[in-house]
């Protein structure tokens, strides 16, 4: 019988990964002036448990301005590095996943409340918010405070800012980098003609749209180890008439394959509030195998991926190489530990659980 496809290895972009299972980043809104605080140990260290290959920490924000709350995780100086670090060493006592980070600009879609507390956005003049910045002044939502549009001189410093983040990222010994260009974040905002309404060089045909996108990934991989993977998030759509759509995502897939990327994580959505999105199990996967078809690196699969034949079904047919869970593993943290006891695999439990993995029934936890 032969193993399951979800627990066969793989190598992305030089980082041997045990089985197909990804971690996705999670914003747990919790962070104090961009530093890590004890709930991320907590929950980082949990996560670190579960049997996955690979674990993502949250979209970290490249510059306080970047940031889609005030209670973001940065990594833009030495007070934000040391905290990670310190949340880094209680984990790696434990634990060996690999362990890689989103680096993030929020765009028009920074300075916000907390989800629990509204989610809303707020103004430059009051407490915790700030102006956000944007390829052009069109705001997320139109009763919002615009956005200004972003010089290119400014559009440096930000290219810079996500530069000396990588750079801190290498010392922290993460092994690896996902860009996040999706869900209505700076980077998609400039793929997307429905925000990024630039004359420059840096909007109107979809050449122009990617340029800036792609000048961050070179500076990125360029500044980060060259044998460790960098990866892009993309939203493969906006689900919006005449936005961003999976012909340009394919388009942008294959600009930043030639420029060494080495996977594609797919999702979508996120860029425009009148989005019509067909949410359900699986709803996602087209977009991932359309990519896919495309190109050769490894594609990433997310979104409503609960089932354990579910996400076996995924991989095994060829639709995605991996497959992300993100609330599904917030709801059971031991997700994979019970899709390989009911495919028949195994993944490294911590010694101090071991008495509690299911011999008799492997199919326990189905």
């Amino acid at each position: 019988m032969s193993s399951p496809k979800l627990f066969q290895p793989i190598n992305v972009g030089g980082l041997k990964l045990t089985n197909r299972i990804v971690i996705a980043p999670m914003c747990q809104y919790s962070a104090v002036d961009g530093k890590m605080t004890d709930w991320h140990q907590i929950h980082l260290g949990n996560l670190a448990l579960s049997g996955a290959a690979v674990l993502t920490i949250e979209a970290t924000a490249v510059t306080p301005e970047g940031r889609i709350s005030y209670g973001d995780v940065g990594l833009w100086d030495d007070a934000t590095e040391t905290a990670m670090a310190q949340t880094l060493q209680s984990i790696r006592r434990w634990s060996s996943i690999p362990i890689v980070i989103q680096l993030a600009h929020a765009g028009r879609k920074a300075s916000t409340d907390l989800p629990w507390l509204g989610a809303k956005q707020i103004g430059p003049d009051k407490e915790n918010g700030w102006q956000t910045v944007a390829p052009s002044a069109i705001p997320f939502e139109t009763e919002e405070n615009p956005p200004q549009a972003l010089s290119t001189a400014a559009m440096e410093e930000i290219k810079e800012a996500f530069v000396a983040s990588a750079q801190r990222a290498a010392r922290l010994g993460l092994d690896g980098i996902q860009l996040h260009a999706a869900h209505g974040y700076l980077l998609h905002q400039f793929l997307s003609p429905l925000a990024n309404q630039r004359i420059d060089e840096y909007g109107g045909n979809l050449e122009n749209r990617m340029r800036y996108p792609l000048e961050i990934f070179d500076a990125v991989r360029a500044a980060f180890p060259a044998e460790l993977p960098v990866t892009v998030r993309v939203s493969a759509t906006d689900w919006v008439a005449n936005g961003w759509d999976i012909e340009q995502t394919i388009s942008f897939a294959k600009a930043l394959e030639a420029r060494g990327c080495a996977a594609i994580h797919v999702s979508s959505g996120g860029l425009h509030p009148e989005q019509q999105i067909p949410i359900g199990p699986n709803y996602q996967v087209p977009l991932a195998r359309a990519v896919k078809q495309a190109i050769s690196i490894p594609v990433i699969a997310v979104g409503m991926i609960t089932d354990f034949e579910q996400a076996e079904a995924i991989i095994g047919t060829g639709d995605a190489d991996m497959v992300a869970i993100a609330r599904t593993i917030l709801y059971n943290p031991r997700w994979p530990w019970h899709a390989a006891a009911f495919l028949g695999a195994q993944v490294e439990v911590p010694n101090q659980y071991k008495r509690s993995q299911p011999r008799q029934h492997p199919k326990l936890f189905g």
